[in-house]
């Protein structure tokens, strides 16, 4: 039925486009309905508009969490990104499984935004959606509350569909300060995921978090399904994959001398490639120069 209803509006709109094509809204004269014919380009533009109204119109926005791409840097990521597609197959394809809630949790800047949009943007579902505390900036909590319902009763239109909630805990408005929250935001999304989409539709929800411990007395944390931890970059052979990927310029000893010098040191990898950039700034006109003291030397200066 939805599936019939989304055509159905298609094909209006492509009626609507070839009308508007032949009917000069200025002239009086009679209208030759014989001559009006939908065309191709009227079923092109429908379908465009269809999207940007239903579909992906996201997609943009999600692009740019992951515009340094994202980097199978060791077994600890290849480990996360693996279950991560095995809950979008399953989304596709088991029956079984209406609806499926993930939690990507891990300390700031270690990745989990950049992994979950990547997920979504690479999803190829027909409907992609991201709710993110930037939005809803400035709004009451029942605005909060309208825009999550709307956002799930309208992910219920397809057949198959992936929400990014980016920040779970900014959502909610939560302060560890006296453990502060909106409990109308955070009771709307207990509810919603844990509500099964009507059959035949299928859905992926996928939402990060910096403080998944926080929030369990909450009962957030218990409402996913499955919880996937994001590690941070922690051993010498990380180390280097990323800055050899990343690291333009850096001689392969320096970057050997480096990746030994931190390892068994923790650090996130959004940090590691803002040193790496600062290093590189500072040595622009001669990335070949740059030694291992100059990289622990920037390193040291942010206070890692």
């Amino acid at each position: 039925m939805t599936s019939y209803k989304c055509l159905l509006g298609m094909v209006r709109n492509a009626a609507s486009f070839a009308l508007a094509r032949n009917v000069d809204a200025q002239s009086i004269k009679a209208v030759d309905t014989n001559a009006i014919r939908v065309e191709w380009n009227d079923f092109v533009r429908a379908v465009g508009e269809t999207v940007s109204a239903f579909g992906n119109k996201d997609n943009d926005q999600i692009l740019a969490y992951f515009g340094n791409g994202v980097f199978n840097y060791g077994s600890a990521f290849e480990d996360t990104w693996s279950t991560l597609q095995k809950f979008v197959n399953q989304t596709r394809h088991s029956v079984r499984t209406p609806l499926l809630t993930v939690l990507l949790e891990g300390a700031v800047a270690s990745g989990k935004t950049a992994i979950a949009a990547k997920l979504a943007a690479e999803s190829d579902f027909p409907f992609v959606r991201m709710i993110t505390p930037d939005n809803m900036i400035g709004h009451s909590d029942s605005t909060r509350c309208g825009t999550l319902l709307k956002v799930f009763m309208d992910s219920y239109k397809s057949p198959m569909s992936i929400i990014f909630i980016n920040d779970i805990e900014r959502i909610i408005e939560y302060t560890p300060v006296g453990q502060r929250f909106s409990n109308s935001v955070l009771q709307t999304l207990l509810i919603l995921l844990k509500k099964v989409p009507p059959s035949p539709c299928r859905l992926l929800v996928v939402a990060t978090t910096s403080i998944s411990h926080l929030l369990e007395d909450l009962q957030l944390t218990q409402a996913f399904n499955h919880v996937s931890h994001v590690s941070l970059i922690q051993n010498a052979k990380e180390y280097k994959a990323i800055l050899t990927e990343y690291g333009d310029g850096l001689s392969a000893s320096t970057i050997d001398s480096v990746s030994k010098a931190l390892n068994e040191k923790p650090i996130a990898i959004k940090e590691l490639l803002m040193i790496l950039e600062m290093v590189r700034a500072e040595n622009i006109n001669n990335l070949s120069a740059i030694t291992a003291d100059d990289f622990l030397a920037c390193a040291q200066q942010v206070g890692f």
